[in-house]
This record gives structure tokens, sequence and C-alpha cells, in this order.
């Protein structure tokens, strides 16, 4: 293998033209990343260093460099078995070290991966190489007459047909082993071929929810990440039969035996050999290739639907976790129910749980006054201003409660919200929340976590598996360790664009700063409850194994409001305060004078302040962070109202204009919540005047959004939305 510094300059290479930026920029990176610095950081941070690479093209090389690392890997491990067999030349390893891909590497290794005898081993050992080499080489000699000096009972070889039959087998597994015909056949079936789904005879009531691939066809290449998805559950489940081939007349032979026969210079030309190497083509394709190259297709499709269904489910994470904060508000979170019932917990502006209540305004009890006196006295005492009502079982009969609630008594000026409560229930119940609340029954603390996420959803949602807050399409079929490490990148992003008040945060949350693991987010929680609040970011150095790298890479991000030094509640890292105090001297200005002097500000040239050490790009960066100290880059907090009377999906008629909740965005268009327990779809189709390539370009999770009924089917629990400003109404709404 070559050497690490030229494996790390080719590595770069490949990475660099697939971003189409300079290779230096990108090695740079690598190398940053190697040290031990995280994306964020280099993003914000080392801007000089990389040449400006965003936070999307970071991410993109991070990958590929986890990609390319795994590959060379393969690549050395490859080279040794194959110089341990004594078989690598310097062509071969010049081949092998120039590949790109996985699969193609693979494809190379082939011949030479150790395997279990095979039919074609067999006819070796029996000594028939030579006679499939003769064939091979020579269409002008007859099978039949060449075969017949290879019969011996001493080899196991009686007959004619025997002998033909091993030099066959050589010669298809030779076929199957060259790259040259592995390849291009596999992109001919990828580039031509046809994924086909039938119904499994039996399951049309069970597969009922497949209904739409019962006899259904498509160009693999073509396929869309959720329909590929929705037929590969299918056949998991056993209710679909799926086949893929490339269209051909019966008449004609298949495309990919054409491919086998270029490759091996195999033609009709009426010599003797011909027919018999035809036929041996054919068998090729039909024995080995057709299987393989539809399994590498499907595989394909397969990490292609991934890799769209887990960028769909990363991006409305991101909008979840990046949604408007209510902010520093007394909220009262209701986890409806019915049997079991609501149960309420009152949080205070900070987060604390001061109060905790349980209520039955519904079956079978039905205390709906008793309901409305418990809560009336709880927003009382505490001065409640929001209520967050989880989205679940009972959530517009309960907030039907509060509306009542808040007409009765609007001098307490109550505003009603209705929350995503996915994930409360996988929080409850986690070692996380019963660290954090030992003595609290697992329901009430769904109920802290409903109000929590309202006054900050990202603070909250980090304490909740990615997995489970409920935006994806698919996510259960997706490659999991790909999904999980998506995920947890957007995470880290989120919470690293915002900051994090050090003073404020809790150990989940702090984790996912730059820089901070698991123990020195914990560490830093337990400084801090000894200790007290940290008053400077310079004190962080004190927290235990918090070392030099962790506190390069952490402290940018982590903030302190109302600190000894007014710096350190902005993104400004402690490295560059020299820079700031610099600018404030040049300018006869004090550091706190400079902070929130827009006017000011704007009137500074970049270029007067740069240094070898700071360049252009962190002075304007330094400088919009001084013009708004802190800033938080999320949206202002605003809720969707609601339909009275619109509660259940029976409730609901073709052309109601409703307001509503955007809790998904997928490829083919966006769930929107409308209160009735159902979320309706948006096609991509009804969400603009325009046309829409992309549905994210027009909603993300969280927005709030004005849509009209289209279409109603109760039995199948689907809704048809429109944001058309005119929209085609159905009239087919299905009740039954």
């Amino acid at each position: 293998m070559k050497n690490s510094s030229s494996v790390k300059n080719q590595t770069a290479q490949i990475i660099a033209r697939e971003l189409k930026v300079p290779d230096a920029k990108v090695l740079a990176a690598i190398t940053l990343i190697e040290e031990g610095s995280t994306v964020p950081f280099i993003a914000r941070y080392r801007k000089e260093v990389t040449g400006g690479l965003d936070d999307t093209q970071l991410r993109k090389l991070s990958e590929r460099l986890t990609y390319l690392t795994e590959l060379n890997d393969r690549k050395s491990t490859i080279l040794k078995s194959i110089r341990d067999q004594e078989k690598l030349t310097p062509d071969l390893e010049r081949q092998i070290l120039k590949i790109e891909t996985k699969v193609e590497l693979e494809d190379v290794y082939a011949p030479f991966k150790p395997k279990r005898r095979t039919k074609a081993s067999i006819a070796i050992e029996a000594g028939l190489g030579p006679l499939a080499e003769k064939l091979l080489l020579n269409p002008s000699l007859a099978p039949d007459k060449e075969a017949l000096a290879f019969v011996s009972n001493d080899n196991g070889i009686t007959d004619l047909n025997a002998a033909l039959e091993g030099a066959r087998n050589i010669i298809i597994e030779r076929i199957a082993e060259t790259p040259k015909v592995v390849g291009p056949v596999r992109e001919k079936v990828w580039n031509n071929g046809e994924l086909g789904s039938k119904l499994v005879k039996g399951k049309e009531k069970e597969g009922a929810k497949f209904s739409d691939y019962f006899d259904f066809d498509e160009p693999i290449r073509d396929m869309p990440s959720h329909r590929a998805l929705a037929l590969l559950r299918g056949q998991k489940e056993g209710v679909l039969k799926i086949n893929l081939d490339v269209p051909h007349l019966p008449s004609q032979k298949h495309p990919a035996v054409g491919v086998v026969m270029r490759e091996f210079g195999i033609s009709n030309k009426g010599r003797p050999g011909d027919s018999w190497m035809s036929e041996t083509a054919e068998k090729a394709w039909k024995s080995k290739l057709a299987s393989s190259s539809a399994n590498d297709s499907i595989s394909r499709l397969k990490e292609k639907a991934d890799t769209e269904a887990i960028r769909i489910f990363s991006r409305n994470a991101r909008d979840l976790l990046l949604a408007a904060p209510a902010g520093a508000r007394v909220v009262m979170g209701v986890d409806p129910g019915i049997r079991t019932g609501c149960k309420i917990a009152i949080v205070d502006a900070t987060g604390k749980v001061i109060d905790t209540a349980t209520i039955y305004p519904h079956e079978p009890r039905k205390d709906w006054q008793g309901s409305l006196t418990t809560m009336a006295t709880l927003c009382k005492k505490h001065k409640v201003e929001l209520v967050s009502v989880g989205n679940g079982t009972a959530s517009r009969e309960t907030d039907k409660l509060v509306a009542e609630l808040s007409s009765k008594m609007p001098e307490l000026k109550l505003t009603r919200v209705i929350v995503s409560e996915a994930g409360a229930s996988v929080y409850s119940a986690s070692e996380l929340a019963a660290k954090e609340f030992p003595n609290m029954d697992v329901s009430i603390r769904g109920a802290v976590s409903i109000a929590r996420r309202l006054q900050d959803p990202l603070a909250e949602l980090v304490k909740i598996d990615p997995k489970a807050i409920g935006v994806g399409q698919y996510q259960h079929d997706v490659d999991q360790s790909a999904l999980i490490r998506s995920l947890d990148a957007v995470v880290e992003d989120c919470v690293n664009s915002v900051g994090v008040d050090v003073n404020m945060a809790s150990a989940p949350l702090l984790s996912r700063v730059s820089g901070l693991s698991e123990t020195l987010a914990n560490n830093i929680v337990a400084f801090r409850n000894e200790n007290g609040p940290f008053k400077n970011r310079s004190t962080l150095k004190k927290v235990a194994r918090m070392g030099p790298k962790a506190y390069e890479q952490a402290a940018g991000f982590l903030k302190i409001v109302d600190g000894t030094n007014p710096l350190d509640a902005s993104a400004v890292h402690p490295e560059a305060y020299p820079l700031v105090k610099q600018i404030a001297e040049k300018t006869g200005r004090t550091i706190s004078s400079l902070i929130g002097d827009k006017e000011f500000l704007s009137r500074l040239n970049p270029k007067d302040f740069a240094t070898e050490t700071f360049g252009i790009p962190t002075v304007v960066d330094i400088i919009a962070e001084l013009e708004k100290p802190g800033r938080d880059p999320r949206p202002l907090f605003k809720t969707a109202t609601l339909q009275d009377g619109v509660e259940e999906i029976s409730d609901l008629n073709s052309g109601m204009k409703l307001e509503g909740t955007v809790t998904n965005v997928t490829a083919f268009g966006a769930f929107v919540d409308i209160g009735v327990h159902q979320d309706g779809l948006v096609h991509i189709s009804q969400l603009a005047d325009k046309f829409v390539s992309d549905p994210h370009d027009i909603v993300k999770a969280g927005d709030i959004v004005n849509v009209t009924v289209m279409e109603v089917d109760v039995q199948r629990k689907r809704i048809g939305l429109s944001m058309k400003s005119e929209p085609e109404l159905q009239s087919n709404n299905r009740r039954s």
C-alpha cells in the first residue's frame, strides 16, 4: 500500500473533484479533522485554513473521508491476500490502488477471493482446465472432438458430456469473475431494467396497504425513494414478490448476453465452436450474472433510496430542532389520555418542574368540571402563560377543555398550543429521564417533555433518540448506522449553530457541543452545581478533563450571559479576543460600547483589522457577531389556530379551509396536523400554484400553513389537502 501521505493526497484529490473545490482546501480540512477538530468548529473558526468551506461541504467531505478511509483499509487487506497467494503483479497493484468504489474493488478481487469448492474448481481438479482454455481461445475447434481426449475414469470424467460440462463450468466462473463483464452487465441491468412486483397469493387482505403494488413495474433507475422502500418492505413482509429484468423480445438474446459475447470474443460465424460458446454465454447469464446483477441493482436501489430517505429525515429533524422557541415562559404541559387521565406538569421559566397533577375529563370518569377547576387553580397559582397539549389520543378533546377554560377565564390570558408528542414516551421511560426525575411517575415525565419542548425544542429534543422524533420516511427500513450518523451530525450542527448557555444547559445538550463528550458534559454540570454559575469562559478550563483541545473546540459555542466578560455571551471565540481588543483600541472605543452598535460597526473595513492569524473572513464574522451578539438563528414563536368543532376525521368535508402545522416533509409532499388525530397530505402537486420540484422549497416541519380539504377517506384514514389558492375539489369523500 502507498505511504500514508500519498494515500491522504489521493483521498483529498477525489473529494476535491467531487466538491469542485481546490485540493488544498480539502487537504487542510482533512488535516484538521485528523487532529480532532469538529465540523462546526472548522466551519465557523477555521475559514482561512479551509478557504471558507461551509457546513454542507464539510459534512460531505467528512462522509466521503469515512468511505474512502474504509476503502483504503479494504485495499490493504486485499493486496495482502493477493500477495500472500503470490499472484500480485505490478499492473494489478496499480489497478487496485486507483479504484474509487467498494463495488469495483470487490469485482477486481473476485477471482482471487478464497472460496469453497465450486463446480469450476472440481473441474479444474479433474484436469479440465486445458480443455476450457482451448475452447475459449479457438472457436475453430470442435468441442466434441477436443473433449474426447479428456474422458478418463481415473479423473471421474466418465463421458463426453461430463468433460464438456466441466469445461463450461470453468468458463462460466471466469466470465462471472471478469470485471470487464460484471461491471458493464451491472450497468446494463441498472440503466435498462424494470423492477416489477406481484401480490403473493392469499395475501390480499393482509397486504392491503401495498395494494398499489399488487401488479406494478417501473424502471429501477427512475424509481423514487418512497416507492422503492415500499416495494422492499412489501417483499420483506411476504406480501409482494419482486422481479428485475431488462425488457427484450423473446426472439432476441438478452442484452446482457451480448456484453459477455463481446468481451470474450464470442460470435456466430459458423465455426465448430461458435454454437457451444454462445450457449455457454447464455448459461453464464442465467446461472450467475442474472441473479448477481439483479441483487447488485436492488442493493444499489436500496442504497439510493436510503440516502434520499435519510436526507429527508435529517432535513425534517433539523427543522424541528430549530423550531421557534417560546422562550422563558411558564408552561403547563398536558399529556392527554382517556382511561388513565390527562397528566399535567407545570414548568417555570427555566424549565424547572414546579407542580404536577392528573385530571379525568374524559371517559370513564368524565369529570369535566373538576378538571376545569384543577387547571384553573394551577394556572392562577403559577401564572401559567402557555398550555402545551400533546397531539396524541384525546388531544382535541383536551384542547377543547383548555379552550373552555380560556373562554370562561380570559383574565388568565392563556395561549394554547398542540405540539407533537413524538418521542415523549421514549424519553419518559429512558434512563436519562429516570435520572432526571427519579421519583416521578413515567407518565408525568411525558407531560414535562411536552411542556419543555414548547419552551425550547432544541434543548428538549436532544434528550430523545432522533429516530423517535417521528419525522422520517420509512426510517425503520433504511440503513440504521447511516441514519444514526446523519442524525447525530444534524443534532451537532443545530446545537452549535444556536449555541448553549453553559449555566442553564442540561448534560445531554452540553454533550452535543463541539468537542464535549458525555463525560465532560456531566463534569461541567457537576462543577456548576458545586461552584455556582460560571462567571467567564476561562473558568471552564478548571472542569475535570477539560484539556486544551476540548476547550478550543467548545469554548466558542458555550455562552455565559451576564458574566465578567461581555464577549463570553457571543459566538466570538476566546482565541480572537485580542483581535476584538485591537479593533476597540484602533477605533477609540471600549469593547462594551462596540457591542450592539450596528451603525458604527457597519462602517468598519475588515481589511483594516486582518492579521496573519485572523484573515478577512474571521474579521467579517466577528464584526457581524458584535452587531448582534448571541443572536438566535431560530424564527419567532407563533402557533396554529385549530378550528373548533373539527376534532375527528369524520368532521371533515371537502372545501373546508383550515390552519395547521407541518409535521413532516417527504419527497412526494407534506403532512399537516389539522387537529383530527390523523395528519393530512398535501401532495407535491398541491403545494403551490406553481410547479414544485422539492416540497422543502415551499414548506418545512413546524411551519404554520393554510390548507383546503380536498378529499377524505375515513376507512383508510387518508386526508387529501391543498395549499393552492383555488384548488379543484374532489367530490368523492368516503365515509364508510
